[in-house]
């Protein structure tokens, strides 16, 4: 079971396994081809409340990923998918921040 990280501007890899996006928002300035995934759950992402107040402000990361817990905790069906296809195998959560450690995807990271 691996979970890997990339930002949607990286190029995928044959090795990325399942490709899922776990952004609300599609990323600027690529196309659906360029992305190349196999999901994108939107429910998964942090509500535009939640996002707007973090900021990828790293001082409010512990705070964060406590609303952010708390918010997946009543959205039950796409945590389950993904905790699915992580079982499954190699999964890569694609995300747009440019903040590379503070992000849902690397939140996230921890529902496996």
């Amino acid at each position: 079971m691996q979970i890997w990280l990339k930002r949607a501007y990286d190029e995928p890899d044959k090795n990325d396994g399942f490709r899922v996006l776990v952004d609300r928002i599609w990323p600027r300035g690529i196309s659906r081809e360029e992305l190349k995934l196999d999901a994108w759950l939107k429910e998964i992402s942090p509500s535009g409340d939640l996002r707007k107040w973090f900021g990828h402000d790293p001082q409010k990361w512990d705070e964060f990923k406590r609303r952010y817990f708390m918010e997946l905790k009543e959205r039950k069906d796409p945590v389950e998918e993904l905790q699915v296809r992580i079982k499954q195998g190699r999964v890569t959560l694609v995300y747009a921040a440019h903040d590379q450690e503070h992000n849902n995807a690397v939140a996230l990271q921890r529902i496996s």
